[in-house]
């Protein structure tokens, strides 16, 4: 493991030793242990999350901060001390230096997610979904800083896309013009979180683990210095139709706008007027997501385990 001298981790023996043996890893965030669901569903979803990578062949990283420490596979005692702490703040990577100096307690975002995986050497993580760019950006500039921190880790991140409250099709030109490889995981399309489309096609349809995990390595021997997205839509029994969703999240705009909800709130004003509209069936669906793109992130990432093996790391 390859880590910053100034940037003090404590590893898991788990997950270091698998990553000394070059076994795979797939790091996780924290931040849905502390924003989302009540203790102790939250607590019991991280278990069941971290189950899903290992069914997939992999060990489990989630990752925090916590004493000016990034905390890399967090222990059972760690995540229930997270899941029934008060007001534990999310950590984005903008705020990873300061929260480290202060030694303040946080739950890493998607963003400082990937920051601290790759400085940890873990290739892979895996989440629900991504940030975007934010519907009526054009005006607000409001773009998720998980898409600018992609352009600058090395990490292939799977998910679910990206949330259908977002402006799907320039979070996609986004990616493209900073040259962001996306490709979608036996299925033609960008999935949209709980909607198994987003109705833009993909970039790439890849149907088989050993070439995705040559694709990865290709992007990075070719000098490309961003992550790998990878989407895998959400099983269909477990998805949410798309047309269902498109007024309430319309409808809900609106209302955010109306309220002067601004910035990271409105995500989660408009989450949870989907979650009502639906009768939380969203929520439900938000946790399938979860347990998915685990596993799927857990198999991949046995594969480019596999590969590099053979081969040797770029």
């Amino acid at each position: 493991m390859t880590t910053h001298p100034h940037v003090p981790f404590v590893v898991s023996a788990e997950v270091s030793e698998a990553l000394s043996e070059g076994r795979p890893v797939v790091a996780l965030e924290s931040n849905v242990i502390t924003h989302g669901l009540p203790y102790p569903q939250n607590a019991e979803t991280a278990h069941a999350v971290e189950s899903a990578v290992r069914r997939g062949g992999s060990v489990p990283a989630t990752i925090a901060v916590e004493d000016g420490k990034i905390l890399v596979g967090m222990t059972d005692s760690d995540i229930e001390r997270f899941a029934t702490g008060p007001d534990i703040p999310k950590v984005s990577s903008r705020d990873l230096p300061v929260a480290l100096a202060q030694g303040r307690r946080g739950a890493l975002t998607v963003a400082s997610s990937v920051v601290a995986a790759e400085l940890a050497g873990i290739p892979f993580f895996a989440s629900a979904g991504i940030g975007g760019v934010h519907r009526g950006a054009e005006t607000s500039m409001d773009i998720s800083s998980d898409l600018v921190q992609f352009t600058r880790s090395k990490v292939a991140v799977v998910c679910a896309g990206a949330k259908k409250i977002l402006d799907l099709g320039l979070t996609l030109e986004f990616l493209e013009t900073h040259c962001v490889p996306v490709v979608s995981y036996r299925s033609d399309d960008f999935p949209a979180f709980y909607c198994r489309s987003s109705g833009f096609r993909s970039p790439s349809r890849v149907d088989e683990d050993e070439v995705i995990a040559r694709a990865i390595e290709n992007h990075w021997a070719l000098g490309g210095h961003s992550s790998f997205l990878i989407t895998t839509p959400i099983e269909a029994e477990d998805a949410i139709d798309s047309e269902e969703v498109d007024a309430v999240i319309t409808e809900a705009i609106a209302a955010a706008d109306r309220d002067g909800v601004r910035g990271q709130a409105v995500t989660k004003y408009v989450m949870r007027a989907v979650d009502a509209a639906t009768h939380g069936r969203t929520s439900r669906a938000n946790a399938a997501v979860l347990i998915n793109t685990a596993e799927v992130g857990g198999r991949l990432a046995v594969a480019h385990a596999r590969l590099r093996a053979e081969s040797g790391p770029v």
